[in-house]
């Protein structure tokens, strides 16, 4: 499966969650608290039964049932309750447990984003750079479409790649001049999907808790739709996939096309 696949699988795997007997306005807000999440919420009632409850669903099979009230912001908090997917990245996973969302986000493996420009997936990529760099061991592997691309980057992953227990691979589509490197490894991969997708994906060093990945489509130009997963499954497959496809000679489409 490749990445662009793998793009498609998880967006195909999108989860429902269905409010009953809630007020419109109550949905509607739900809706953007999960808005880059792979959920799609609707709103349902029943002649009986409680009021205001959410059941999360995916492929059809129940997951979790929870009061509409678990899944708001308390009004009488200070504020600092973040929004689904508002700092659950690197930095953020796992550190507020009062969360908005949190009964459901548990049940979610990733969390998906549309319409990310080009300086958001900088951002997001700068997450798990950073993750690696603390944790100062394992894997790092970072695509950049370009070697135009990645030659801007090539003062940050000579830092990266500097770290003794640190292992730093890049990729990038045969266009421009390959940059000078010292500390790290670059694969040029001849082929549509290094040209079209955006990704960086850390291994966690030895931690299972510190594994993550962000993989991404350029679907229009400057726009990108993907995912951060924090699943260790999903890590190591997006891992394991650049280590056998690019990790040897250049590689091109079947059929030795570079297209």
């Amino acid at each position: 499966m490749s990445l662009i696949e793998l793009i498609a699988g998880v967006e195909a795997h999108e989860a429902t969650l269905t409010v009953f007997n809630a007020d419109p306005a109550v949905t509607e807000e739900l809706r953007e608290y999960f808005a880059d999440r792979n959920v799609r919420i609707v709103d349902d009632q029943t002649a009986s039964g409680p009021k205001e409850f959410a059941v999360l669903a995916r492929d059809g099979e129940f997951v979790t049932a929870v009061t509409v009230d678990d899944l708001l912001p308390d009004p009488e908090g200070d504020g600092a309750t973040a929004s689904a997917g508002g700092s659950d990245g690197p930095e953020g996973e796992g550190e507020d447990d009062g969360r908005v969302g949190r009964p459901v986000l548990d049940h979610l493996d990733e969390t998906m984003f549309t319409s990310y420009s080009r300086d958001d997936m900088v951002a997001a990529s700068r997450e798990i750079e950073d993750r690696a760099w603390r944790v100062g061991d394992g894997e790092l592997h970072a695509g950049f479409q370009t070697l135009d691309v990645l030659t801007g980057e090539t003062d940050t992953y000579d830092l990266l790649g500097e770290k003794e227990r640190l292992d730093v691979h890049a990729y990038a589509a045969d266009e421009g001049d390959a940059p000078d490197v010292e500390h790290y490894t670059v694969h040029v991969g001849k082929t549509a999907e290094i040209r079209e997708t955006w990704f960086v994906a850390y291994d966690g060093g030895g931690y299972e808790d510190a594994k993550c990945a962000l993989l991404a489509e350029e679907r229009a130009p400057g726009e990108f739709y993907g995912f951060w997963s924090y699943d260790p499954e999903t890590v190591d497959y997006i891992i394991d996939y650049l280590t056998e496809r690019y990790g040897g000679s250049e590689q091109t489409d079947d059929g030795g096309a570079t297209v």
